[in-house]
């Protein structure tokens, strides 16, 4: 549902009002830019990302030239209606300098979603070689066996190993668990919700 621009304080901002683009996955923050009402009218009508670029004076649709574009997913006012969030999908890098982020993080905070992306995508383009692509071949049975396995052995590490061989027992159980999500047709998005859902009915 389209947002009406007249919604928004533009006088408030002078004509160009700040944009919080986001990760509509990580929710990591991908950069920042202005809107006047053409921006955020054309952002809507055609579902990529478009600013006001004050350093070219003209309405800037991100990715116009690399191919990197921010594809809307959802549009949120905040409580000022002077301040916009963007939920995107992100192709490729977002920064200009090739960082997945305007914002220099010193890691990934959500590799996880990552994680599930590179899961997907070995699915979509399947590697001969590739550990997914040999266990897929061994069918669910398999896959599921394996969460069994490495469920056990981060039991075992928790009580008689060290922090360590925990942790890396500990990702190997994660990674199987998304692998086998992936197998079922669902997502960590499937589990948060589920998750959510029980927290709000307690």
């Amino acid at each position: 549902m389209n947002i009406d621009s007249s919604s928004l304080d533009w006088e408030k901002t002078n004509g160009l009002i700040p944009v919080i683009v986001q990760d509509n996955k990580t929710l990591e923050v991908l950069m920042l830019g202005y809107m006047n009402v053409e921006a955020f009218e054309k952002t809507q009508d055609e579902g990529k990302v478009t600013f006001f670029s004050r350093s070219k004076n003209r309405l800037w649709t991100k990715g116009e030239e690399s191919g990197n574009f921010l594809f809307v997913k959802s549009i949120h006012i905040d409580c000022d209606n002077d301040t916009i969030l963007v939920k995107a999908t992100p192709v490729g890098p977002t920064c200009h300098t090739g960082s997945r982020s305007c914002f220099k993080t010193d890691y990934n905070q959500n590799f996880i979603f990552e994680l599930e992306n590179i899961i997907n995508d070995r699915y979509e383009n399947p590697i001969e070689d590739s550990y997914i692509n040999k266990m897929r071949k061994k069918g669910l049975n398999k896959i599921a066996q394996k969460v069994g396995e490495e469920g056990v052995e981060t039991v075992i590490a928790a009580l008689a190993e060290t922090e360590k061989e925990f942790i890396g027992e500990a990702s190997d159980l994660l990674f199987h668990l998304m692998f086998l999500l992936k197998e079922k047709g669902l997502s960590i998005q499937d589990i948060a919700l589920n998750l959510e859902k029980r927290h709000k009915s307690s």
